[in-house]
């Protein structure tokens, strides 16, 4: 794998839908802190899951959680999960907006929405990843990055375990990097950092 050459992040944005906890697990417990960027993470997830999510990866996580409010203000260094029944949009004065509208590939958080909206805000200074999942959420908002300048990295089918949603965003967009879980966790660790 070439090295990871990205120094000028200030969002990872993760998406996932089935089988991306598994994924998450593997990866957000063995990062360090502090990190110098935000990890934002759009996971499908059950209306009626509150906060589990939140509470398991803070309990597995060295890197805080904050929990997601309309119009709390994003900072380097945490990790924002985007709630149950939202979706996760971004402002340009970087904070975090909450919405309602109608879901979107079957899904409210989606994935697409919340890349798209990233995209817009941040353009070459974001990452977008894209995890295991079981539809097509998630390749627009990849394309959206890709147009924007950020850059793209979708876990490998091998390792996922629903490859449907990873398998669709290679087809659609080409992405910068296709990675295995472990190799998700090293770029990770890699970037705003010389080589890793």
């Amino acid at each position: 794998m070439e090295k990871n050459k990205i120094t000028n992040c200030k969002i990872a944005i993760i998406g996932g839908s089935a089988g991306s906890l598994q994924a998450l697990l593997q990866i957000l417990p063995f990062l360090e802190n502090p990190i110098s960027f935000a990890i934002v993470i759009v996971v499908h997830r059950k209306s009626s899951d509150e906060q589990t999510l939140e509470d398991l990866i803070d309990l597995k996580s060295k890197i805080k959680v904050k929990l997601v409010e309309d119009k709390v203000k994003l900072q380097t260094g945490f990790v924002y999960i985007a709630p149950s029944n939202y979706h996760l949009l971004f402002e340009k004065e970087e904070t975090l907006s909450l919405d309602t509208s109608e879901k979107i590939n079957y899904s409210r958080p989606s994935i697409d929405v919340s890349f798209e909206s990233a995209a817009e805000v941040y353009g070459s200074n974001l990452i977008g990843i894209l995890l295991s999942g079981s539809n097509s959420d998630g390749t627009v908002g990849m394309k959206a990055i890709q147009a924007a300048g950020g850059i793209t990295v979708v876990q490998n089918p091998l390792s996922a375990e629903m490859s449907f949603m990873p398998n669709n965003a290679i087809l659609h967009t080409k992405p910068d990097y296709v990675l295995s879980t472990e190799e998700i966790l090293d770029f990770i660790k890699g970037i705003n950092k010389e080589s890793f």
